[in-house]
């Protein structure tokens, strides 16, 4: 079924006046938003802004996600203010670039979201009965395919994007097989996998003799994926999403290595391989600090 706005408005509001006490203000603070948004883009706007387009800001959605999840890791309530506000920034940024092109506009993509989620809750905006969210879930994929059409896939890995990056899409494929009940029955196991990968890699190093930089050839390769397929699979299992694990070791790294930069200026040393002790000195030193 679909919804014209009137609809919407309708079907959305029969409790907005429970629920939505601040929907007035919402509205108010989201028109300023809009607005700015647009100044942005005028014809005497910020010429940064101007020369953007959707493709040029893919990776600064990518980051401002990253930054996004690591402030909720956090737990920390002003960071996750001021990264929810630069999301939804880019958000509505690729959404008005689309409307001066003509394509649809910003409250197009509103209204669509809108009656997508009116759509797959049935539950909420119709006279669906499910009551867990297993039930939830499976009544979202019979609605895509029921009543949108979809084309049911050939696959449960078919629903993994396959243009993810590698990390992502691993975790992906690892999460799918796991709701089939395609896993580890014991947790600790996977420990063992991780070893016996390990040994395998060993094993591919020493038959190609692949200890001098560049030397490793496709089986070390080979072995080197499988090493990391199973350690992010470790860490699924553990309830870790391994994209935000590695980005905060990203991050923990960058402080680290910056700080070794500043001390090494400090101390008029050049960053090389010969001064490598002073450098692992001055390492241990962050790593001191940040525990302190």
């Amino acid at each position: 079924m679909d919804f014209d706005s009137n609809s919407l408005k309708t079907i959305a509001g029969q409790t907005s006046d429970q629920i939505l006490p601040d929907a007035d203000k919402t509205a108010e603070a989201f028109r300023l938003f809009y607005t700015v948004v647009a100044r942005l883009r005028a014809s005497d706007g910020c010429p940064w802004d101007l020369e953007q387009t959707p493709s040029s800001i893919r990776g600064n959605i990518i980051e401002e996600a990253y930054e996004l999840a690591e402030a909720i890791t956090e737990d920390d309530n002003p960071h996750i203010e001021e990264e929810t506000g630069d999301l939804y920034l880019l958000a509505t940024m690729v959404a008005y670039m689309s409307q001066q092109e003509g394509r649809y506009t910003v409250a197009d993509s509103l209204y669509e979201g809108a009656r997508k989620l009116i759509r797959r809750h049935p539950h909420v905006f119709g006279e669906s009965d499910v009551r867990s969210p297993d039930q939830v879930v499976r009544q979202w994929n019979e609605i895509k395919e029921r009543v949108e059409g979809r084309r049911k896939k050939d696959s449960l890995l078919d629903e993994v994007h396959r243009h993810l990056p590698p990390l992502e899409k691993a975790y992906k494929l690892q999460k799918k097989a796991a709701k089939a009940g395609f896993d580890w029955k014991n947790s600790p196991d996977i420990w063992n996998k991780i070893e016996e990968e390990l040994a395998e890699l060993h094993r591919a190093r020493r038959a190609s003799g692949a200890d001098a930089p560049d030397s490793g050839g496709d089986s070390l390769e080979e072995e080197f994926g499988d090493l990391l397929f199973t350690v992010i699979n470790a860490a699924r299992l553990y309830g870790i999403d391994p994209s935000i694990a590695l980005h905060r070791a990203n991050e923990k790294f960058s402080r680290r290595f910056r700080h070794v930069e500043a001390r090494m200026k400090q101390n008029h040393l050049t960053m090389s391989s010969e001064h490598l002790e002073q450098m692992d000195a001055f390492w241990n030193e962050a790593k001191r600090e940040e525990r302190s």
